[in-house]
């Protein structure tokens, strides 16, 4: 199941830090969907791709340019903490930390994705990609997602980089730890679009 595969990615610190911010919903596996708006099936479907292309790359890449003199599978994840996407979008009649949601704030969840998405595109968008594994997964699945489903037009000053430039070790160790932890909030954002075009928001 995809909610047990994940687990083995990330350490236990790591984790630790996740439940501590009421991310046992970020780890969850996703809820049906029954195709209502506002997130249609087609978004429902671009997530799942974003969040596939994310984990190929960390688990085919040991072997190429991207993670060279790293292994990333051993490495803690870097999550984005300038949003607080785990609570905010925490469905309604849930319990976090004993409090208990009675209502779903969808402007503040989507504001947080929104932010979430802008900011891991920034990032990988400017990092080297030698083989152009990011260039030809992630972010392809990334800019369906953000312009399809969230109304988000690409960032203008991002300038994607070449893919032959070099990046030293530092630049990989920090790639592998960001992209860790953008797999981890993109299960997040999964069950989110999930919930919501399930129309349970709304009940």
């Amino acid at each position: 199941p995809t909610g047990l595969y994940l687990y083995h990615v990330y350490s236990a610190p790591a984790l630790l830090l996740v439940v501590l911010t009421c991310s046992v919903w970020e780890l969850s596996q996703s809820l049906p969907v029954k195709g209502k708006e506002p997130m249609t099936d087609s978004c429902v479907l671009y997530a799942q791709t974003l969040l596939r292309s994310i984990t190929e790359v960390l688990h085919n890449s040991t072997d190429r340019n991207l993670f060279s003199g790293i292994d990333c599978m051993t490495q803690n994840m870097e999550l984005n903490m300038e949003t607080n996407t785990p609570s905010v979008c925490f469905p309604k009649g849930s319990t976090c930390s004993g409090i208990t949601k009675h209502e779903f704030d969808e402007d503040s969840c989507m504001t947080d994705m929104k932010k979430d998405l802008n900011h891991y595109y920034k990032f990988l968008a400017a990092h080297s990609d030698p083989d152009s594994l990011l260039g030809q997964t992630v972010l392809p699945s990334l800019r369906e997602l953000m312009e399809n489903c969230f109304q988000l037009p690409l960032p203008g000053e991002v300038k994607e980089a070449a893919a032959g430039r070099a990046s030293t070790y530092d630049q990989r160790l920090n790639l592998c730890k960001v992209l860790k932890g953008f797999q981890v909030r993109t299960v997040t954002i999964n069950r989110v679009i999930g919930y919501m075009n399930s129309g349970e928001h709304t009940k």
